[in-house]
């Protein structure tokens, strides 16, 4: 393994920025995995660490495949990390919005700039993302629909689910999409948490990523082969919307089954914790994604519902 500053950055009131990549083997640039770019993604972070330390025991056995690199970057945004900020603290801007970035412009502009120099030419990407939405998801791989994509190769991981993303404009500045359009397949995982650690889905996804590389014949790699992934179009999922806002207690979780009228969600008056709306299912599936923070807004998402194919 070695280790290096890829990028850095001198910060008026504070330590240096430096951003550093761990790389394991040598030749041909094979595989680049990015973690935390926003400063709460506490998960993605500790993914990246895991993943380190198994590629770091996989080279001393001698499983890198010859002229192979793979490149991790556990972090891009520390000074946000530490001071518990998911932007930017400057000026709350998004890294992750600012691709494939201006070496003139903006300090944002000017990291990604920097770390998109540094991750281009590689044959996959792979970014442990978080998503704009608070709230859990059943552990799956996101993909641009860009024209580049390729569904059969995110299902290589063996994820339970592969979901297609129509881009909106905002999506053009992400690092997933740039790295598609400089022709590297490029893949976004989603675990369970954000900003706290799942253990469960946190296996899931180095075992994910492992068992890819392996498929690609970058490393030597025995794992459990994994689910045969369903892929979904990210406009197929049935959102469900609050009528009312207030406290919001869940009582169903991603992944779970659901049948037509079954509670989902209640919504409680704060004050006197009166139930103003309960949220019941509309089709009978499966919870992909549910709201977590314990206040929610009227006319917010709170569940995203993959539908069964008889409805």
């Amino acid at each position: 393994m070695k280790k290096e500053v890829i990028y850095s950055m001198k910060g008026p009131f504070r330590e240096e920025l430096k951003v550093k990549g761990y790389k394991f083997g040598e030749g041909e640039k094979a595989a680049c995995i990015v973690g935390a770019i926003r400063g709460n993604e506490i998960q993605q972070l500790y993914v990246c660490s895991q993943l380190i330390k198994a590629l770091k025991e996989l080279e001393n056995k001698g499983a890198i495949n010859s002229d192979n690199e793979i490149m991790v970057i556990p972090s891009v945004n520390q000074y946000s990390i530490n001071i518990g900020k998911r932007f930017w603290p400057g000026d709350e801007t998004d890294i992750n919005r600012m691709f494939p970035g201006d070496v003139t412009g903006e300090t944002t502009e000017r990291i990604a700039a920097g770390i998109f120099e540094k991750t281009q030419g590689y044959s996959y990407g792979i970014q442990f993302a978080s998503f704009y939405r608070p709230g859990d998801f059943v552990p799956h791989i996101r993909m641009m629909e860009t024209g580049y994509q390729s569904p059969s190769l995110a299902n290589l991981f063996g994820m339970p689910y592969v979901v297609i993303r129509k881009p909106k404009p905002y999506d053009t500045t992400t690092l997933n999409y740039n790295w598609q359009l400089w022709k590297t397949n490029a893949f976004s995982v989603y675990t369970k948490e954000t900003d706290e650690i799942d253990e469960k889905s946190a296996k899931q996804a180095v075992a994910a990523v492992l068992r890819f590389l392996t498929r690609m014949g970058i490393i030597k790699y025995n794992s459990h082969s994994g689910y045969i992934a369903s892929v979904i179009a990210e406009q197929d999922l049935m959102p469900i919307r609050t009528e009312k806002a207030g406290i919001y207690r869940r009582h169903k979780f991603p992944g779970d089954g659901i049948e037509r009228g079954e509670m989902l969600a209640e919504i409680l008056d704060p004050y006197d914790g009166r139930v103003l709306e309960t949220i019941t299912a509309p089709i009978e599936g499966i919870i992909f994604f549910s709201h977590k923070a314990p206040l929610v807004n009227q006319n917010e998402i709170v569940y995203e519902i993959i539908k069964r194919f008889h409805e």
